[in-house]
């Protein structure tokens, strides 16, 4: 069974892998990373039978014939958050001032592609917006995607990190701390949602899948990363 998936999702889909395997019979052969680079794999001819992406991204792809109308489901809403190395301290986010002092003060700034990572993208207009993106350029940090971000904050050496990413892969991700969500007038809630795709090989355990992500047997692990729905 091949998943491609947003960062994000990734430890919901590991979450239900061992129920899936057991009554299915079959393995899931997962792939995570930025939801852009996600898209660009399967239109790019990867195999895919279930993919997880933002709300948006899996409506292009019904509308462009690539995932089966009617086979998208939430998994919840996932903020935007700032976390440091487990241990740091932990500076005041909650305002457009406090974020950027926090920013400028960093010697290292963590995050994933501003480009093809909806966090990534959404951090990066952040920074404009705060007048920064230019005179910090030399503290960037970018990863693939917020998982490897967050992994090479946690085992970096460096003092005075910090990070941005979505809740979940903070949360998930041993040696960092979530700080606090971005301030209100930069929040950003991201519907992460599966669909089916129509290139699927056997769409029966696709659907067994999606019911399994998207259902009570994943709320469990979604709530602990900080879904919220």
């Amino acid at each position: 069974m091949h998943v491609l998936s947003g960062g994000a999702a990734a430890a919901v889909v590991q979450g239900v892998q061992t129920e899936f395997e057991k009554i299915s019979g079959s393995r899931i052969d997962g792939t995570f990373s930025a939801v852009g680079m996600m898209r660009d794999k399967l239109l790019g001819g990867a195999p895919c039978d279930l993919i997880i992406l933002t709300k948006p991204l899996i409506e292009q792809l019904i509308a462009s014939g690539h995932v089966v109308p009617g086979s998208a489901r939430s998994l919840g809403l996932v903020k935007t958050g700032v976390a440091v190395r487990s241990g740091a301290a932990h500076p005041s986010v909650k305002t457009r001032a406090e974020l950027h002092a926090a920013m400028s003060a960093a010697q290292g700034i963590y995050f994933p592609d501003p480009d093809k990572a909806t966090a990534g993208i959404h951090f990066m207009n952040v920074l404009k917006a705060l007048g920064l993106n230019e005179s910090l350029q030399s503290r960037f940090r970018v990863f693939p995607n917020g998982a490897s971000a967050m992994a090479a904050m946690a085992q970096s050496q460096e003092s005075g990190l910090i990070g941005c990413t979505q809740v979940t892969e903070i949360n998930y991700t041993e040696g960092v701390d979530l700080i606090d969500v971005l301030p209100s007038e930069f929040e950003l809630s991201t519907d992460y949602t599966l669909g089916i795709c129509t290139a699927s090989h056997n769409p029966a355990q696709a659907q067994l899948l999606s019911d399994l992500l998207s259902g009570r047997a994943s709320e469990a692990v979604r709530r602990q990363g900080g879904f919220e729905f």
